[in-house]
């Protein structure tokens, strides 16, 4: 039996502290952006959404976990790239609907192998 649920985990169904949970303002389906960024650069690495599962996880292993909206299933970031984001720091934003993941990026963030996600796709200012 898979441990991995089909939807993201409910407000409050899991361990994340709950003084946390109630300071959260999430999405219609329960999620948070959640922005990766390399912590001793400032470089933004990528955007990953995370639930209160998610965020439990990140905050106890020390490993990036996000929700994967298009899987439907969690994933650690690097546990088949190898492309590890070892996490330094988690803050909230002050209206609570945004994370700031600080992080120690081994190899490339996206998966399309660049450093970050906006790297490939500048767009032309007027």
């Amino acid at each position: 039996m898979s441990t991995t649920p089909t939807t993201p985990a409910a407000p409050g169904s899991t361990a994340l502290d709950p003084a946390i949970a109630a300071r959260l303002k999430r999405t219609d389906d329960g999620l948070l952006p959640a922005v990766a960024q390399q912590y001793d650069t400032g470089e933004v690495l990528m955007l990953g959404w995370m639930d209160d599962e998610a965020l439990h996880r990140t905050l106890t292993t020390g490993r990036c976990t996000y929700w994967s909206r298009s899987r439907r299933e969690y994933w650690v970031k690097g546990d088949t790239s190898g492309h590890v984001q070892a996490v330094k720091s988690v803050a909230l934003d002050c209206d609570g609907d945004t994370l700031l993941v600080k992080v120690d990026q081994t190899g490339a963030a996206c998966h399309t192998g660049d450093r970050t996600c906006f790297d490939a796709d500048v767009l032309p200012l007027s």
